[in-house]
């Protein structure tokens, strides 16, 4: 199946000489959710402008379901929808004629229904007639995904969605976003909540001054750059770590109760049999032992560190 996003040496430099984007070359599926991870300042929002047409790219060629973005400009764009960062919309207009409007913006006939539709998935129908300067935050925010679900978009961007919105939009927006993908819609999102792309994303792709560091399917990053902690509850606690351990990677907690070994769970051999026996040998004994999976954030920041 051909990707519904194609990039190719995608390359960005401002006037000031800033090189933002680096030859990015990138591949989106049709119906994934993937997520652009990244610090500020890595190239996440340019990337997503050039893609969505408001930022013109100093070389190389990007394909919306087979629309080059700058020769086919309109078709490509008519298959975006794009929640920005800011807040940006008509302030005096009612929350409805705001989100018909963007719909005509695309040149697709009148559906109240949709219109109606959208509104009350995004909890939007008792403030239909409100004025958008009249919201608060949270339920402008609300409106900006209205509007970009308008005309019906088979691709939907979201820059940094959640940043400064309540927990009840942040589960609303989520829940919508899985009933979107359901429906075939494909889902490009960059965020600052680690935790949210480790739940929702099928791949993730790490961004860092421009270059693409790395795109992998989620389960595979975490099994191929997670690290485990093997976590062991001891029976009595230690004063200090004893001095023949101290060649293994282990830490003791605050309180000396409990002893975490950190292992590469790709190595043949993790050393945690090794581990065992020497403990037994100090005379060291525990209560419980559990293994954790290093998380997507711990994953994202050793990335990036090996990199500046």
């Amino acid at each position: 199946m051909s990707p519904i996003i194609a990039i190719n040496g995608l390359t960005k430099t401002y006037a000031s000489g800033l090189p933002a984007l680096r030859g990015i070359d990138l591949e989106i599926r049709k119906g994934e959710i993937f997520a652009l991870l990244g610090p500020n300042g890595a190239g996440k929002t340019t990337l997503i402008s050039i893609v969505c047409g408001i930022v013109n790219p100093s070389a190389g060629r990007v394909l919306v379901d087979g629309y080059d973005v700058v020769r086919d400009y309109r078709a490509a764009r008519a298959k975006i929808g794009l929640v920005p960062q800011e807040l940006t919309m008509e302030a005096f207009e009612s929350v409805r004629a705001t989100v018909a409007f963007s719909r005509g913006l695309f040149g697709r006939p009148p559906d109240p229904p949709h219109i109606e539709r959208i509104l009350g998935d995004l909890s939007l129908w008792e403030k239909r007639d409100s004025r958008v300067m009249a919201l608060s935050g949270g339920m402008k925010r609300r409106v900006m995904i209205a509007k970009a679900l308008s005309h019906e978009p088979e691709i939907l961007f979201l820059d940094e969605p959640t940043a400064g919105v309540d927990v009840e939009l942040r589960r609303d927006m989520w829940a919508m976003v899985r009933r979107l993908r359901e429906a075939g819609v494909t889902i490009i999102l960059t965020t600052h909540y680690i935790e949210e792309a480790e739940e929702m994303a099928d791949r993730i792709g790490v961004i860092h001054q421009g270059e693409l560091v790395l795109v992998e399917d989620k389960a595979v990053l975490m099994e191929r750059l997670g690290r485990k902690r093997l976590i062991l509850q001891l029976q009595a606690p230690l004063r200090r770590l004893p001095a023949e351990l101290a060649n293994r990677p282990l830490e003791l907690s605050a309180d000396g109760w409990q002893l975490v070994y950190t292992y590469d769970s790709q190595q043949a051999r993790t050393g945690i049999a090794g581990l065992l026996r020497q403990l037994a040998d100090l005379g060291i004994a525990y209560r419980d032992l559990h293994t954790v999976q290093s998380s997507l954030e711990e994953i994202f920041v050793s990335l990036v560190r090996g990199r500046s």
